[in-house]
Order: structure tokens, then C-alpha cells, then sequence
């Protein structure tokens, strides 16, 4: 029985952070017209990720990494379809980077940045291939790399933070093979 609840709990947990975090993200549009400010580039679809990671199963990641760019597309248009695939492309390689690298090393702040520049080195990789397709348009940075250098300290330094105080090791279901 006690078991039985702590599923329930866990499942209900996530369902309440994927709840928040696709409405967050559907109201994101809104909101930075509603500011003038260009939202999009603190990299918010992440961010939304990198917050769950501690906090959820490794399933749940995954698909909040894919909920995420299609609830964004279906709400506001934006990113565009071909954009909206590199970009779930690209949170899908950073959750299962990042969990691999827990997995290998046990070091939160260097599997984070590690997740985080390999998975926009193949998006940048796999959006320079649609560039030359001529499936995209350019530019093919178009948030200043400074800015997403910063994000990704930032964001390590959260999953640091937050496994070193409040987290001893990740959910069983992180380091579970699938």
C-alpha cells in the first residue's frame, strides 16, 4: 500500500509540473509582446526542463521534451514546424546527456553543462544541414552566443545547487536503463 502511494504521488507531482510548464509555455508568446522583451532567448523551453529534471522521472523529462516545442507551436505558431523538430530533437539528446553522464561521473554541474553544449552543438550541427537544404532560412545563431554561455552556467549551477542540498542521489528511475 505504502508503495502504491508513493506512485500516485510521484505521478501526480508530474502531472502538476507538466500541467505548469505547458502553460507557461503557451503564455510565453503573450507575455513578451506583451513586455517587448524577446523572452525566446533565455532559452525558456529548457529552462521549463532543466527545473523538472530534479524532480521528476527520467520518463517524464522526456516528455516534457517533447510536450514542450509541440504545445509551443500549437498555441502561438512559433517555432516553426522544421524549427519545432531540431528543437525537441535537441531537449531529447540534453535529458538523455545529461542522465548518461550522471550515470558515468555523478557530478550534477558537469553533466548539465556537458548536456547542454553537446545537445546545441548537434542542434547547431542539424540546423546549419536544413540552412543548406534550404529547409530553414538563415541566421544560424540567432541568440548571441554570450548569452546561451551565460544560461548554460546558469542552469548548471541550479542542478548543482539543487543536488547538492536537497537531493542525494537522483530518482531511482534516472539511472535505470529504459
Amino acid at each position: 500500500m505504502e508503495h502504491a502511494l508513493k506512485i500516485i504521488a510521484s505521478h501526480k507531482r508530474a502531472l502538476i509540473i507538466d500541467i505548469t510548464f505547458v502553460l507557461a509555455i503557451t503564455f510565453l508568446p503573450s507575455l513578451s509582446h506583451l513586455l517587448a522583451v524577446p523572452l525566446y532567448r533565455l532559452e525558456p523551453m529548457r529552462m521549463l526542463l532543466v527545473l523538472a529534471l530534479p524532480f521528476t522521472s527520467r520518463g517524464n523529462a522526456y516528455l516534457l521534451a517533447l510536450i514542450l516545442p509541440l504545445a509551443s507551436f500549437l498555441t502561438s505558431g512559433h517555432p516553426y514546424p522544421a524549427k519545432a523538430v531540431l528543437m525537441t530533437g535537441e531537449l531529447l539528446v540534453n535529458v538523455w546527456l545529461f542522465w548518461w553522464l550522471m550515470r558515468r561521473f555523478s557530478r550534477p554541474l558537469g553533466a548539465m553543462l556537458g548536456a547542454i553544449t553537446f545537445s546545441k552543438l548537434g542542434y547547431y550541427l542539424a540546423k546549419l544541414a536544413l540552412i543548406q537544404l534550404a529547409v530553414l532560412g538563415p541566421p544560424l545563431i540567432s541568440t548571441p552566443l554570450w548569452i546561451q554561455g551565460l544560461l548554460a552556467i546558469v542552469f548548471s549551477l541550479y542542478i548543482f545547487i539543487v543536488y547538492s542540498r536537497f537531493i542525494s542521489e537522483p530518482p531511482e528511475s534516472a539511472v535505470k536503463p529504459i
